[in-house]
């Protein structure tokens, strides 16, 4: 009956775990999340000061060590170069996290609309993809018998119903991502399984962008049936149960974690 355990069914330690995006909101709860249990992880962004902040900070609540790693996901060759710095060794946990959002109304038209399709698709949708098939060596080296390497995918609500926002290029990423989730869970099998966290509204600085159309997490609060906005311990808990024993036969799971507000719908923005 130890298997039955909480500690041996949600556990994580000595596992190895990239977490890209890992500077910052979710990705940075995540990792916190897995440091805080055993686990051995790499945080990867651009943004070093953001980065050595987290690892300075979890190492302070968990006494845990945090690599990170200086990276640009914004391209093919970026993906690969980080993938070629983390694969001199087995990888148990891929969590594909990093991600950016744009938004502008169709009656707009600032020039800038190229890019923002682009820079969107290029880190919520691309890089993913080629960061996922860099590493499926290194994940597929660290899977055994029943027990599979993981990806994790961090996806959005906005990706299973369309925010009431002009997010086109953000929730059209997110579903795209949701649907490579379940590509990708059918390729990888049996020796990595792949799932997708799809988060509702949890303070960072991409939700924090939402007040420029009138959403306030305040606001929001209001408005989930469970009467708050998403914090650390629901990203994290999330994430390691994909990445735990318990999660070893689950893969191809888009999973909404969001406090029910995706099953009454998302309210106009003159509602919040």
């Amino acid at each position: 009956m130890a298997a039955l355990q909480a500690a041996n069914l949600f556990g994580v330690a000595g596992k190895r775990v990239l977490v890209t995006g890992g500077g910052s909101g979710i990705g940075a709860m995540m990792a916190a999340g897995f440091a805080a249990n055993g686990a051995s992880v790499i945080i990867a962004s651009r943004n070093a000061e953001a980065l050595a902040a987290t690892a300075a900070e979890v190492k302070k609540t968990t006494s845990a060590d945090i690599e990170i790693v200086v990276a640009d996901l914004g391209s093919r060759a970026g993906c690969e170069a980080l993938a070629a710095e983390v694969a001199a060794e087995p990888l148990d946990v891929l969590v594909n996290n990093s991600g950016t959002s744009w938004g502008e109304p169709l009656d707009r038209e600032s020039g800038r609309a190229n890019w923002g399709w682009d820079k969107v698709l290029d880190l919520n949708v691309k890089a993913p993809f080629y960061l996922t098939r860099a590493l499926r060596p290194a994940l597929e080296a660290a899977a055994g018998a029943g027990a599979p390497a993981r990806v994790v995918m961090v996806g959005s609500v906005a990706g299973l119903t369309h925010q009431p926002t002009p997010t086109h290029a953000y929730d059209t990423s997110k579903a795209a991502l949701h649907s490579l989730t379940k590509k990708f869970a059918s390729d990888l099998a049996p020796k990595v399984t792949v799932n997708a966290i799809a988060p509702g509204f949890v303070p960072s600085r991409m939700t924090k962008g939402l007040e420029a159309w009138g959403i306030t997490l305040d606001g929001i609060a209001k408005h989930v049936p469970l009467g708050r906005v998403g914090a650390a311990a629901d990203m994290a808990g999330a994430a390691l149960f994909f990445s735990s024993p318990a999660g070893s036969w689950v893969s191809g799971v888009v999973l909404p974690v969001d406090g029910g507000h995706l099953a009454q719908g998302i309210p106009m923005p003159g509602d919040l």
